[in-house]
């Protein structure tokens, strides 16, 4: 495991994640210590599977209470966004297969995440774009409680492309770099 993709997740989490308000839901299972981050260091596609068959088994066998969500960070592969795209047809079938279809939801992040209706200099992709490729696993169920907790979820995205957009320079730099 690599302790730099590790420390700069938790990082992103922290100041971005939680630290912009971009997942009303995050805070909680960071403090919790109900999340896993697992950092793959997979050279191809067959390893990366086999780790990501081993996180969404190990979510689905774990009690909510104990393991809200997992992130699987991908350290050396899919750093090509298109290539990340392409694995993800990968990775919604092997939750098919393992039968976790309605029960456990993929969300993705990647350094160059671009949403399908944006321009790639559009700030708000920012919502999605983390350190290294990363797999999101969550529960279904929790995302649904969550969602009903929180009342206008569809709101959520909207805010969030607002305050990216509005973001001064310098705001910008120290979350996100040059």
């Amino acid at each position: 495991m690599s302790d730099t993709a590790t420390v700069r997740t938790e990082q992103w989490l922290e100041r971005v994640v939680v630290g912009l308000g971009l997942c009303p839901f995050a805070a909680s299972v960071l403090t919790s210590g109900r999340l896993e981050i697992l950092i793959s260091n997979a050279e191809d596609a067959d390893t990366l599977t086999a780790d990501l068959d081993h996180a969404l088994q190990r979510l689905a066998s774990t009690p909510a209470r104990e393991l809200e969500t997992t992130l699987v960070v991908v350290e050396h592969l899919l750093g090509d966004f298109d290539a990340f795209n392409d694995y993800l047809d990968i990775a919604e079938a092997l939750i098919e297969v393992l039968g976790l279809t309605g029960v456990i939801q993929l969300a993705t992040f990647h350094p160059d995440y671009v949403f399908a209706d944006a321009e790639a200099g559009d700030p708000a992709n920012a919502t999605n774009r983390a350190p290294y490729p990363t797999l999101h696993l969550l529960r279904e169920a929790s995302v649904g409680r969550a969602i009903a907790e929180h009342g206008n979820s569809e709101a959520i995205p909207v805010r969030n492309a607002r305050l990216l957009r509005n973001m001064t320079p310098e705001r910008w730099r120290t979350l996100f770099g040059d």
